[in-house]
């Protein structure tokens, strides 16, 4: 790895990079292979990653996705220079700051209070740097006297508190986040969270995480790492729904065959079917407007054959959407998904999600509370429907989408047999809701002594 302050456009470039570890059956074929200097091979090669090449701008926010054993933390080491690589190589450019998984980095039999000077001093800080700063640190861990004591006798949770202290004080340009952010409370992982936000105005993000929310939520980009091999670079919405179904396939194995359902976009139509009338008066001083366009023949996703789902709309109570009419939010609605079985299905399960322009779910339900009371089967042939009333929240301004999906089982066992993302489009414009995902109607305000 090559650490480099030159002038260029990225922070990080990954080109042709590999590590191949050397399995060895029994401990003497590993004296033979040292005695015979190469002229034959007593080991097995087992390539953790092969040939894996991308590139991560300065400012940009990148996710790294892909099950246990895929080469993530292998990647992670190689970037932060812990380790070499067989093949390749990784420019960095710029400071590198990293919480990597639990146990690398600090001394168990030094103190806390020693370990944030012997971490800090690896990154490059002087011992008065350091000084200044050692209170923040402590601060921000929050760990108490428990800092004055062998790391050894930490929780895994103490152990991130400070080992995140530490990366947050740093000054770094680039900041590696691996999945030990897990072990830590609700409270520490918002503060980490609140950090890793306010870091991403000037820095560099690399994100791992099997938290398809949090990869969603933070990074613009996403790396699918798969067998050590790069499977999918792109937008993190999108490599997340692959994701998706790639995981619940490997759960099916034979069960179900899972087929890609490719979104079809026709350049010449407008983004939304409706626009918004002059003259529809605004709800309170909220002001949201919301416009809702069928999308089911673009949207994609993937089927098993099983089933589909041949129509989705929502209503208001009193009656259907039409063209003259917008929602503002805060009105009764009905939600109806309605499916045709290709074969047989002893419980299935109708639901969907409402989800913002990231992929982020909103809210949603489905009928299995319904169906784990009540089996539903349906045969062949058989049109089946379900509704779900319910109380429209107010929504910021931007794009939301509606997924659905069509299933078959329980709880604990289920086959997802027809899954659309982006099935309904709700637009919104002119709204006045200003804090958090989803608005609700304050009905008054008072501001008063007492």
């Amino acid at each position: 790895m090559s650490s480099e302050n030159t002038s260029t456009e990225y922070a990080i470039e990954v080109n042709s990079l590999g590590k191949c570890y050397q399995i060895y059956d029994k401990p003497s074929d590993r004296l033979k292979q040292m005695l015979v200097r190469g002229r034959k091979q007593y080991y097995r090669e087992f390539w953790a990653l092969k040939d894996v090449s991308f590139k991560i701008k300065k400012g940009e926010t990148v996710g790294i996705i892909g099950r246990n054993g895929s080469g993530k933390s292998t990647l992670l080491q190689m970037i932060c220079g812990t380790l070499n690589p067989t093949g390749g190589e990784v420019k960095v450019h710029g400071r590198v700051a990293a919480l990597l998984e639990l146990g690398a980095g600090f001394n168990p039999e030094f103190s806390g209070v020693e370990n944030v000077y012997m971490a800090a001093s690896l990154y490059g800080l002087s011992k008065e740097v350091v000084d200044q700063r050692f209170d923040a640190i402590a601060t921000f861990a929050d760990i108490g006297d428990h800092i004055h004591q062998p790391v050894k006798t930490y929780s895994s949770g103490m152990y991130v508190r400070l080992a995140f202290a530490v990366i947050a004080h740093v000054d770094a340009d680039i900041l590696v986040v691996d999945e030990a952010l897990a072990v830590g409370d609700a409270v520490f992982t918002q503060k980490c969270m609140r950090f890793i936000r306010k870091f991403r105005e000037n820095g560099t993000l690399l994100f791992v995480s099997h938290d398809m929310g949090s990869v969603l939520n933070l990074c613009e980009r996403a790396v699918w790492l798969h067998s050590g091999q790069v499977r999918q670079v792109g937008a993190s919405k999108d490599i997340s729904e692959a994701y998706l179904q790639y995981t619940l396939q490997e759960v099916y194995g034979h069960e179900a065959q899972l087929q890609v359902i490719e979104q079809t976009v026709d350049a010449s139509a407008p983004t939304h079917a409706k626009t918004k009338p002059a003259d529809v008066p605004s709800a309170l001083d909220y002001q949201a407007q919301l416009s809702v366009s069928n999308n089911l023949s673009e949207a994609n996703g993937w089927k098993s054959g099983a089933g589909e789902i041949v129509s989705v709309n929502l209503s208001v109570v009193s009656g259907a959407i039409d063209g003259s009419g917008v929602l503002t939010g805060g009105e009764m609605v009905k939600m109806t998904v309605e499916a045709v079985a290709h074969e047989e299905m002893a419980k299935p399960i109708l639901g969907f999600l409402i989800r913002d322009r990231l992929g982020q779910d909103l809210l949603g339900e489905n009928t299995l509370p319904f169906t784990d009371q009540q089996p539903f089967p349906v045969k062949a042939g058989d049109r089946f429907a379900a509704d779900f009333t319910f109380r429209l929240p107010m929504l910021p301004n931007g794009d939301y989408s509606v997924m659905t999906s069509l299933a078959d089982g329980d709880l604990y066992k289920h086959v997802q047999h027809h899954w659309l993302h982006d099935a309904l489009l709700i637009h919104v414009v002119s709204s006045k809701v200003r804090y958090g995902l989803v608005g609700v109607e304050f009905k008054n305000m008072n501001f008063y002594k007492q």
